[in-house]
C-alpha cells in the first residue's frame, strides 16, 4: 500500500545477493534486544575480519556512529525507561548471507561495502553519540 522498496541496481549488488547485519544490545544486566540490518552484497571472510578490526575489543561498537538504530528501544520499554544498567555500546554478532524469507521482509538499509567504509572511517567510539551516554555517565 504505498510502500516503495529501494531497488539496487549496481552490478554484484542485486537484491538476491544480499547479507544481515546482525547486532544486540546487552545491558548490565545482561537482558538483550537484538537487531538486525539488511544489506546487499555478500560477505567475504575478509569483510567480516575488517569489521572485526574496527570494533572495540573485535565486538563493541557505538550504534549512531555508523548510523545503525540503536537497539535498546526493546529494553527501554519493557523497564519504563533508561536504567543504570544502560551503556553506549552494541554488539556485533554476525555478518551473514540474508534467507529468502530476509530478503522478502527486511527493508534495504544500504550496501555492505558502504557500511564497511563507515565503520573503516571510525579512528575512536565516541560514546557521547550514543542515546544511552546520559545514563551511562550520570
Amino acid at each position: 500500500m504505498g510502500h516503495t522498496e529501494k531497488q539496487v541496481e549496481s552490478p554484484g549488488d542485486t537484491p538476491n545477493e544480499c547479507c544481515v547485519f546482525e547486532y544486540l544490545y546487552r545491558d548490565a544486566s545482561n537482558y538483550k534486544a537484538w537487531g538486525e540490518i539488511l544489506l546487499s552484497g555478500i560477505p567475504s571472510q575478509s569483510d567480516v575480519a575488517a569489521l572485526r578490526a574496527c570494533l572495540e575489543s573485535d565486538v563493541y561498537f557505538v550504534a549512531e556512529q555508523v548510523g545503525i538504530p540503536g537497539a535498546y528501544k526493546e529494553l527501554w520499554d519493557l523497564s519504563g525507561g533508561r536504567t543504570s544498567d544502560d551503556h553506549a555500546l552494541h554488539e556485533f554478532v554476525a555478518l551473514r548471507v540474508a534467507t529468502v524469507n530476509e530478503r522478502k521482509t527486511f527493508p534495504l538499509f544500504g550496501r555492505l561495502s558502504s557500511l564497511l567504509k563507515t565503520f573503516q572511517a571510525v579512528s575512536k567510539w565516541d560514546y557521547s553519540l550514543s542515546s544511552n551516554y546520559d545514563s551511562f555517565w550520570n
